[in-house]
């Protein structure tokens, strides 16, 4: 085996303070579009009350901003290779603000639901904006590296924070102040984002397929839709035809962008060394994720029965080690370890702190957030590697695209991992039940408690019982399950990352074979 060819090239410059600056501005509305996706969590009773919603506007309250951000990151991703990423960036940051402000002083549920569709567009341009201008200020990996360690850090850190940020503007002001709090970066980010921000773009884009927009919506929404609601609904079969829809568009977007002469993705970025696997491994990653929140949080609360406030409060400590993870991950790296023997470990990482979960009983609130705590580690570790390498492995005038491309593919992966962790721990659950309890007390542990709170003590206490343990015996099993693959993705990580080195000849035979698709 031979390694990749390496020539003598000119060593990349080193950015300055006014890069780092810049990234920092750049920080805030990342932070802000994740704490987005968690800031209804404890807002939602007062907004119920003041706008009176129906069970299904208050669903599309909820979710109206999630579907909206992952069916248009691939749009906005390639937009901003068009048309410049720190223009699309500073649109994206007034469309933010303003949908902000409207969603603050809405006074009906359409009003609402509309503004959150908005947030969900300026998301849409800010999350691949700025790790695209990250790519395009940092052209040395050691400094890449860091920046983009920063930037997973503080995406995963935004979404602990959302709900707890929600909780105190609540109890101290009204529920439209946690939009409220979105418009001071974002002023900020339009002030200083034309001075220190670079505009970057694609020399030579060719044209903009509009017929793929409607394409990779219809390919991505059905999907993350059906995903989301498998969780807590089971396999219905509305949802299975759903992501079966979703799941055809996806052929015909991928046929589209293989065949049309200016694709909005276009297919030569899977041919650079890297970019295939860096997608596929953040995906797993982000499965493992937000399976063990989406058990974490219910465990908190439902199982150990603490409040909203103070399992929100409680879930901040995994998030602990997340600022160190990567920072050393980044450091490994740059030592000379190779990077699938990083990922791989980040992986096992993960799998360990899956493993405790296995043995968690329904009194081990410290084994629970420990392991929540080390996936979180591992997780973090193989994001912000695999984020590295996509963007190190593409040319700068596709980081855009690329972003989005590894962006939706998070959002796919954290919707998988919900739905089929979801569905194991809930297929264990009602194996838990006992039969002669209520039809509610099967679907879910929040149904069981809400019958047991209506039934004689002894009964009632009894089914409580069984319904937390059946509950932690679901989440043994998913952990199981999640234990199992992330093995299997550390195998995985050290076979396809073998032999990548992410080189500037690399990324220049890259965009050679990039210009060449152009023209």
């Amino acid at each position: 085996m031979t390694n990749p060819t390496s020539t003598t090239t000119a060593p990349a410059p080193l950015a300055g303070r006014r890069e780092w600056f810049a990234t920092g501005v750049l920080m805030l509305p990342l932070l802000l579009v994740s704490m987005d996706v968690s800031v209804l969590y404890f807002a939602i009773p007062d907004i119920s009350a003041d706008l009176e919603p129906s069970g299904t506007q208050q669903l599309w309250i909820f979710d109206m901003y999630a579907f909206v951000l992952a069916g248009l990151l691939m749009t906005m991703g390639s937009l901003g290779d068009h048309i410049g990423r720190r223009r699309l960036l500073l649109f994206g940051a007034a469309a933010f603000g303003a949908a902000s402000l409207m969603a603050a002083y809405a006074n009906s549920a359409e009003t609402l639901i509309a503004a959150r569709a908005l947030l969900g567009i300026g998301g849409a341009t800010l999350m691949p904006s700025t790790m695209a201008l990250i790519r395009t200020m940092f052209t040395d990996e050691a400094q890449r590296a860091k920046a983009i360690g920063l930037w997973s850090g503080v995406m995963t850190a935004g979404i602990a924070l959302g709900s707890v940020m929600s909780g105190f503007l609540v109890q101290h002001f009204w529920w439209g102040s946690v939009f409220l709090v979105n418009l001071p970066a974002m002023v900020l980010l339009l002030i200083l984002g034309p001075i220190l921000l670079p505009e970057s773009r694609n020399p030579a884009p060719g044209g903009f397929d509009l017929l793929s927009v409607p394409l990779s919506m219809a390919a991505v929404l059905p999907v993350i839709y059906g995903l989301k609601e498998i969780p807590s609904e089971g396999w219905n079969v509305r949802y299975v035809i759903s992501v079966t829809v979703g799941l055809l568009f996806a052929a015909l977007f991928v046929h589209r962008q293989r065949t049309v002469a200016s694709p909005m993705i276009s297919p030569t970025l899977f041919r650079g060394r890297g970019f295939a696997p860096a997608v596929t491994l953040n995906l797993l990653s982000m499965f493992a994720m937000m399976g063990s929140a989406y058990f974490t949080t219910q465990y908190l609360q439902s199982v150990l029965g603490k409040s909203s406030m103070e399992a929100a409060l409680w879930g901040l400590l995994p998030s602990t080690l997340v600022g160190i993870a990567a920072p050393v991950a980044a450091q490994l790296v740059q030592r000379g370890v190779n990077r699938a023997h990083v990922v791989a470990g980040g992986f096992v990482v993960a799998a360990c702190g899956y493993g405790m979960l296995t043995v968690a009983g329904t009194d081990s609130l410290w084994l629970v957030l420990g392991g929540a705590a080390v996936i979180a580690a591992g997780i973090v570790v193989v994001m912000s590697q695999m984020m590295d390498l996509a963007l190190g492995t593409v040319p700068v005038e596709k980081a855009g695209t690329a972003s989005s491309v590894l962006e939706t593919g998070t959002e796919f992966g954290g919707a998988l991992g919900m739905a089929a962790l979801g569905s194991i721990g809930t297929a264990v659950y009602g194996h838990g039940i006992p039969a002669s309890a209520p039809g509610p007390a099967h679907e879910t542990l929040g149904g069981a408690l809400a019958v047991a709170a209506q039934m004689p003590d002894r009964a009632g206490e009894a089914l409580a019982t069984a319904a937390r343990e059946a509950f932690t015996n679901g989440m043994q099993a998913a952990a199981i399950a999640a234990t199992v693959l992330l093995l299997g993705a550390a195998v995985l990580a050290s076979v396809t990352l073998r032999r990548v080195r992410v080189r500037k000849t690399e990324a220049m035979a890259c965009e050679c074979e990039s210009e060449k698709a152009v023209v």
